[in-house]
């Protein structure tokens, strides 16, 4: 009983939770800079190196059953058991890491940027307390009757 109750504290802490919240909330976020990059970027890029889409792209290391065969798709080599390289998706999953790097950069420079800026302020004036307040009345009522 004692180790489920040590489990309950340990699972349902606001750290873990919070932490458990930002891996879920960062997959979603890779998937929006999957699509991203699959569907935005790499068309642009695809473009502008002249119509080559990287997705496409692989080298067949070692042939499949079908001697001497000309695979025109990555998927249609493995399917007749070739090995092959697919430099293509290596090439779309680091631009999107470099545009998720980039993204990140930007958040998080803001977001220090931001820190900095408030600790810079000037500190807002220091709130007298009561005892000081009635230390400071005392004094000056005293420096009067000695007048």
């Amino acid at each position: 009983m004692a180790f489920i109750e040590d489990f309950k504290k340990f699972a349902f802490k606001g750290n873990l939770v919070d932490m458990a919240v930002g891996i879920i909330i960062g997959g979603a976020f890779g998937t929006v800079v999957k699509s991203l990059v699959d569907d935005m970027f790499m068309p642009i890029i695809g473009l502008m190196t002249g119509g080559v889409d990287f997705s496409d792209r692989f080298a067949v290391l070692k042939e499949g059953e079908t001697e001497g065969a000309t695979y025109f798709t990555a998927e249609k080599a493995l399917e007749d058991g070739a090995t092959v390289l697919t430099y293509g998706n290596f090439i779309t999953a680091l631009i999107s890491f470099l545009i998720l790097a980039l993204v990140l950069f930007i958040v998080i420079k803001k977001f220090v940027a931001a820190l900095q800026k408030e600790e810079e302020k000037p500190p807002a004036e220091a709130k007298v307390s009561k005892d000081i307040e009635l230390l400071t009345e005392i004094r000056d009522l005293l420096a009067k009757d000695k007048s």
